[in-house]
């Protein structure tokens, strides 16, 4: 359409199989930019699948999935960050051995990998932006309360502080859309009550759009502008929390059965 804002995520009829089953059936949803987007549904139902396409760690069938308007599915995994993504994963994927700095840089440096032979020749210039990345770390790292632990080792951790320690890898790389698979998974309550407010602060302070895949009922329909069901790898309800809480279907396939995982 003429004028209308091009989607920061645009996903258009994805369609996954595994083997000749169907895990993503036509699926089809938009995030604007600066909104913060829910994603839900019964285990199986496709989440991860298209949390994987979007990250190229899968390749989907047919469809096409496009960010600020680019197409996706020719860039590689390890390009994610320079189209904007940043994500976490529902299974901590941390260097346990390194410190929380060095996890934090290891995320920056993706976002600014250059040529080995050229930057070699650059020493000077690398080190000026090692000491750069190095001071945008440890100011990430205050930001979420991390500063204080910087040099401790990831393995040694609580699993909470863990959980905010890739949160803050994912940002260190300045994504334009952040993926956040089931963050509130293993907190306790009160972590997640504080991790609802680190969500808002990220979009509004970072002006990043958030996708955020979770089973916690309470943190999604609290943070989401928009929430996305899926049921069976199809999208069954689409819109603000209020409309998809009474949304027949969603009652039926998932909130009905499962409301009890609010209390995580």
């Amino acid at each position: 359409m003429t004028g209308a804002a091009v989607p920061l995520l645009d996903v258009e009829d994805v369609r996954v199989t595994f083997g000749g089953i169907v895990a993503l059936d036509g699926v089809s949803f938009s995030v604007q930019r600066g909104a913060i987007a829910g994603l839900i549904g019964p285990n199986g139902a496709g989440k991860t699948t298209l949390f994987n396409c979007i990250s190229r760690i899968y390749q989907a069938d047919s469809g096409s999935i496009r960010v600020d308007g680019k197409p996706i599915f020719d860039s590689p995994i390890h390009g994610i960050s320079k189209v904007g993504l940043g994500r976490t994963f529902q299974n901590l994927a941390l260097f346990g051995k390194l410190s929380v700095l060095d996890n934090v840089l290891i995320g920056a440096h993706a976002r600014t990998m250059g040529n080995f032979v050229s930057d070699a020749l650059r020493l000077l210039g690398m080190r000026r932006r090692e000491t750069a990345l190095r001071d945008e770390a440890m100011a990430l790292l205050e930001e979420l309360r991390l500063d204080d632990i910087a040099g401790e080792t990831v393995a040694a951790l609580p699993f909470g502080t863990q959980k905010r320690v890739e949160l803050a890898r994912a940002l260190s790389a300045k994504p334009t859309l952040l993926m956040l698979d089931e963050p509130a998974g293993g907190l306790n309550h009160d972590e997640v009550e504080e991790f609802k407010d680190v969500v808002r602060r990220i979009r509004d302070h970072r002006h990043i759009s958030i996708l955020l895949v979770e089973h916690h009922m309470n943190l999604v329909m609290s943070v989401s502008d928009q929430v996305v069901v899926l049921n069976f790898g199809r999208k069954i309800a689409e819109g603000t929390p209020t409309e998809v809480q009474s949304n027949p279907s969603v009652i039926d396939a998932y909130l009905g059965s499962g409301h009890e995982t609010e209390a995580h």
